[in-house]
């Protein structure tokens, strides 16, 4: 199917997209508001820029667009170039389609790094795709969302378990009198009463 759009008017379409306050993005910040959950937005100082930010959980949510972050496509090499098959929720354009293909190779990439430097920085990662975000799954996708959320938490507030070394037993000093003979002192005792 050719495009109906001169290239002028495909690019300035395409330049409107925005990458912030996106629909699925307002649609998990509205859900966690909702449930009491207080978040940042795009904190510049946390690797990756993420869109939501908890610093309580040490997490950062990414909320993915199934296009734009190629959800669940198929990469292969074919003649030393990459191609990629369409998944249920991310179909890339017949034209251009190297372009298309190089772009979403990109995205991935960078997410991977951003999501290894989080790791690395003691950051938990969530990533909600937009798919996950439709009516009939937007309740079980944000429950999954807040038990990880408080899984986190428990995480960080989880006493750290300190390995103590115990001198060996022949060694110990005495700290009380020496031990006694109790069942020659308890007839002793039991004697006396009997007088």
């Amino acid at each position: 199917m050719t495009d109906i759009m001169s290239p002028a008017q495909r690019h300035r379409c395409m330049s409107h997209i925005r990458s912030r306050n996106t629909k699925p993005e307002i649609k998990v910040r509205q859900w966690l508001w909702n449930h009491g959950y207080r978040y940042r937005l795009c904190v510049k100082s946390v690797p990756g820029k993420p869109d939501i930010v908890m610093r309580k959980y040490r997490t950062a949510i990414f909320v993915n667009g199934c296009f734009w972050h190629g959800h669940d496509i198929e990469w292969k090499m074919e003649n030393g170039k990459w191609k990629i098959d369409n998944s249920i929720c991310c179909k890339i354009p017949q034209t251009n389609r190297e372009f298309w293909v190089n772009k979403i190779r990109r995205n991935q990439e960078r997410d991977r790094q951003n999501c290894q430097t989080l790791l690395e920085n003691g950051w938990q990662v969530i990533v909600v795709w937009e798919c996950q975000l439709k009516a009939n799954r937007l309740e079980q996708t944000m429950r999954q969302v807040e038990q990880r959320l408080l899984d986190n938490l428990i995480a960080i507030l989880k006493p750290k378990r300190l390995r103590y070394e115990f001198p060996e037993e022949e060694n110990l000093p005495i700290a009380a009198e020496p031990p006694a003979d109790y069942k020659a002192s308890a007839s002793a005792h039991h004697s006396d009463n009997e007088k």
